[in-house]
């Protein structure tokens, strides 16, 4: 067998994973998935998916499964926490649709996961596999070896880790050491529709910004599902994710803040909490016959809602490049790289931007406050031509 026609091996079967397998699969390039949990599912709730992603998902032909689970926000909204007063509003349907050229939705995490695993088990090209915790893995120079806990060791042409924040494979490449402890942590809870406030329930992004702390929330699943998303500063938490909340220390959080924030708040009585991280820029994310993938190369805080999005970004770009040099994966991949540290970069460091906006005090809030509301729609649209656009 030619070194080409071997696998791809990807570890990691989560969004990026998933994406990464199946855009391979469309250039005719096979691969092997390997996830390290009993099955494949994805944690989380709501996700925002932006213009740029779409783009994505009609290149990886799951464009109509995605949106027949999303719903289309009329408009994206921030109110200030502490007076209840409209700082902007950003028209989000069939006018920016026209401007960008694709929607602006949000999902579920486990609906998109889904769509994706559901397109990769109908290709050919792809072997799925759970219970594949990769522990070593090698690059010969021809050719990749990894190696799983049981002691299987499994050959391959190149490996992709999608193996998320905290790398493994990532620490090998780059060796920046532990992820960035933000100081933010983020609950999130979903709601049946039938449960919100009375008055309270649209199909907007609402983004109610306070003094170290915000409250976002939209409809999600076709409007079935009220998706919040609570985040605040706290030093308590130096690592770790996926734990539940402490909902008196929420409470503390957002007082003082108006009484819409209290009543949705107060419908939740379990919260998950994540801890939220990222790292520092870099230019490097391969090395030989292995490339780095989605937040395994370029963890983000969640402020301009693109983690998965940069990801699945990523999936489309690496199997253009693979594709085209078949025969040179490292050439291919620093292709990759050079085409995607740069969009990637900027979006870590204004996700970091728009959280220090978001969470303003004193007179920061009120210069933001002004900033934003004096906006027109088009100066809010071209401010996000860069992200939305690419």
């Amino acid at each position: 067998m030619a070194m080409q026609d071997r696998p791809v091996i990807i570890i990691g079967g989560g969004i990026g994973g998933l994406a990464t397998a199946l855009a391979l699969a469309l250039k005719g390039i096979a691969s092997v998935l390997l996830e390290q949990s009993a099955e494949f599912k994805e944690v989380g709730a709501g996700i925002q998916l932006g213009p740029n992603v779409f783009r994505r998902f009609e290149a990886l032909g799951i464009r109509a499964a995605i949106e027949a689970d999303a719903v289309f926000p009329e408009n994206l909204i921030m109110r200030d926490a502490l007076t209840g007063e409209v700082v902007t509003r950003i028209p989000m349907g069939e006018q920016a649709r026209a401007h960008w050229g694709m929607p602006y939705a949000v999902t579920h995490r486990a609906d998109l996961h889904n769509t994706l695993l559901q397109a990769c088990l109908a290709q050919k090209k792809i072997v799925l596999r759970n219970n594949a915790k990769v522990t070593a893995w090698q690059d010969s120079g021809d050719g990749v070896t990894v190696t799983l806990a049981g002691g299987e060791s499994i050959g391959g042409d190149s490996i992709v880790a999608c193996d998320g924040l905290w790398s493994q494979v990532r620490a090998e490449i780059v060796n920046d050491g532990k992820p960035r402890v933000s100081g933010h942590i983020a609950y999130r809870a979903v709601l049946p529709a039938s449960e919100v406030p009375p008055g309270q329930f649209e199909n907007n992004v609402v983004l109610w910004a306070g003094p170290k702390t915000h409250l976002v929330h939209y409809p999600l699943r076709r409007g079935e599902l009220f998706n919040l998303v609570a985040v605040f500063h706290s030093n308590r938490y130096e690592e770790g994710w996926n734990a539940f909340g402490d909902v008196e220390e929420l409470n503390e959080r957002f007082q003082n803040q108006q009484p819409q924030v209290h009543n949705l708040l107060g419908k939740i009585e379990s919260w998950r909490m994540w801890v939220l991280c990222d790292r520092e820029p870099v230019a490097n994310w391969t090395k030989g016959r292995i490339a780095l993938l989605g937040d395994a190369a370029h963890p983000m805080l969640q402020y301009l809602a693109q983690g998965a999005c940069m990801a699945i970004e990523d999936a489309v770009c690496l199997a253009e490049k693979l594709a085209a040099r078949r025969d040179d994966p490292n050439a291919a991949f620093l292709a990759y790289q050079q085409e995607r540290y740069l969009r990637t970069a900027r979006v870590q460091v204004m996700a970091r931007v728009y959280g220090d906006f978001y969470h303003a005090t004193g007179p920061v809030r009120e210069l933001r406050n002004g900033l934003l509301s004096g906006r027109n729609q088009a100066q809010a649209y071209a401010g996000n031509d860069w992200l939305y656009g690419g």
